[in-house]
């Protein structure tokens, strides 16, 4: 057996699938740049392949099913620890059991898989309710967020839903990438907010209002910081407008 390193890509993932079964049985897949060598065993460097991740994913489809193809994705953007062989041992029961691996909710494997694509979920939901756009010069609406997981690109049909004329950049400052959109098309690229425009004194006015309306409405005798932190958790509070009192 040996250690599979891949350069962090889903189609990198699918080839270390792949290898695993028509090479050497992985030990462990590791993202490259992360990677700690031990005495105890070899690593082999996987270079990503377009037809051998296209294989894994055709089969995948087939043989488990498109659902499951997607539960196996959502769980690769979390940033949860030993994701990759989580998904790898997924996926060996998948071929063995078939559609009906989604119904295995006692087996460890499964259970693994479902907690950590359930934080993905969750987080995108939150992130759904809890994003506040800015108008920029030029009409472009910005917003920041700093996700848990990388989870991104899972907003896009949200917010081209909502957004189908408006163009908008949704930007991942944690990881330097943005989703930006355009009358419902959309796009993953790497990003940097110093090339951002500044937002209009229209906007900085609205944000005053908001926020002044946000500490009227308040009801000082009913405030309950536990169960607001329970629908909006601290950590995103930095990119709430209302919460830059």
């Amino acid at each position: 057996m040996v250690d599979y390193l891949y350069d962090g890509t889903f189609e990198g993932l699918m080839c270390c699938i792949y290898d695993h079964y028509y090479a050497e049985k992985a030990s462990g897949i590791f993202r490259k740049e992360m990677y700690q060598q031990t005495i105890l065993c070899g690593f082999h460097e996987v270079e990503s392949d377009e037809e051998k991740a296209l294989r894994v994913y055709n089969a995948i489809n087939s043989k488990i099913s498109p659902s499951d193809m997607e539960r196996i994705y959502r769980v690769f953007l979390s940033e949860s620890e030993n994701k990759e062989i989580k998904i790898l041992r997924y996926v060996i029961l998948g071929f063995k059991e078939g559609a009906k691996i989604r119904l295995l909710h006692g087996n460890p494997i499964v259970f693994d898989v479902q907690q950590i694509e359930r934080k993905v979920i969750g987080e995108v939901h939150r992130l759904a309710g809890l994003i506040r756009f800015s108008v920029l010069k030029g009409d472009v609406l910005y917003a920041r967020i700093e996700p848990d997981h990388d989870v991104t690109e899972l907003l896009a049909d949200h917010f081209c839903d909502r957004f189908k004329n408006d163009p908008f950049i949704i930007h991942d400052e944690k990881r330097s990438k943005a989703l930006i959109a355009r009358g419902g098309d959309w796009y993953i690229s790497d990003f940097d907010a110093k090339c951002l425009p500044q937002v209009t004194q229209e906007e900085e006015r609205y944000r005053q209002m908001w926020r002044k309306y946000f500490g009227t409405i308040a009801i000082k005798e009913r405030i309950n910081p536990k169960c607001q932190k329970n629908f909006m958790p601290v950590r995103y509070w930095k990119n709430l407008t209302e919460k830059l009192l």
